[in-house]
């Protein structure tokens, strides 16, 4: 995490990185029109380096403290951080995406999780409330609140339905470097942390655990994993703290239309309060 103040940003600045928020949801609905069983997880980085570098924009995570790719693709267990490669994607598998796209002097991240194929039901319950969880801390994103409440949102949610919450990894600031403060927890007390103010910009990301929260990252340096080997789930939106309601740079549309024209993922509906 990047050390320093937080980064307030002008009215300019905070529409240069709506741009480059907007851009990795058009890369991820490129990538989810490619996604299906028997697709490589290097293709689809491949896919997505090249679309965003025809947009005129850097993917975000490549070089990043040595990251040799576009995106992280994290497959079932693997919670954040997968690295692209030989991967086969199956039938079944639920497959977190997160892409970052560097343009005009900003970063834009995001993140959604896509089941592949027929997926068994518990499993579409945890990417449904994960995504809900994501919206819930989003509410609370506003001028006067602090961070704790949007990590009380996240964690009062998930834990509601017995998932886990994982701690270790939280959200940040984003702006001009990929990783900026504040950190965003996804747990916490409400009341507690840093003051949203206006200007600021976050990127907000719960990662939630179908069993335990505890994880642990593999031998490659990257990949996180839950403990017990259970599924996880990742939703993110980079969002900017406004006089009023959230403004929600990020967008899920594209990826959704994506999503619906391609019969090999299920639709993560919203049917939950």
């Amino acid at each position: 995490m990047s050390a320093g103040a937080i980064v307030y940003k002008s009215k300019e600045e905070i529409e240069l990185l709506r741009i480059s928020s907007l851009l990795v949801g058009k890369t991820l609905a490129e990538v989810a029109s490619h996604l299906k069983p028997g697709v490589t997880t290097i293709e689809l980085d491949t896919i997505a380096e090249q679309f965003l570098r025809d947009h005129g924009a850097e993917p975000s995570f490549k070089g990043y403290h040595g990251f040799k790719h576009s995106l992280c693709i994290s497959v079932n267990e693997e919670v954040v951080h997968g690295i692209p490669g030989s991967r086969v994607i199956m039938d079944g598998d639920v497959v977190s995406i997160d892409c970052g796209a560097y343009k005009n002097g900003f970063h834009g991240d995001s993140a959604y999780t896509f089941p592949v194929g027929v997926v068994n039901e518990d499993v579409l319950n945890l990417l449904r409330v994960t995504k809900t969880s994501l919206l819930k801390g989003i509410e609370k994103a506003r001028n006067g609140n602090r961070v704790g409440d949007i990590s009380a949102a996240v964690q009062d949610y998930a834990e509601s339905f017995g998932y886990g919450v994982v701690r270790e990894l939280v959200g940040h600031g984003v702006g001009r470097k990929l990783h900026e403060r504040p950190e965003v927890p996804n747990y916490g007390k409400k009341g507690s942390g840093p003051v949203l103010k206006e200007g600021m910009t976050i990127a907000i990301e719960p990662m939630i655990n179908m069993g335990a929260r505890h994880i642990r990252q593999m031998k490659d340096g990257w990949t996180i994993i839950t403990l017990d080997k259970q599924p996880a789930a990742h939703f993110e939106h980079t969002i900017c703290i406004t006089e009023n309601q959230p403004d929600i740079l990020s967008s899920f549309q594209e990826i959704e239309n994506a999503i619906s024209k391609n019969k090999n993922i299920t639709e993560v509906v919203l049917t939950l309060n």
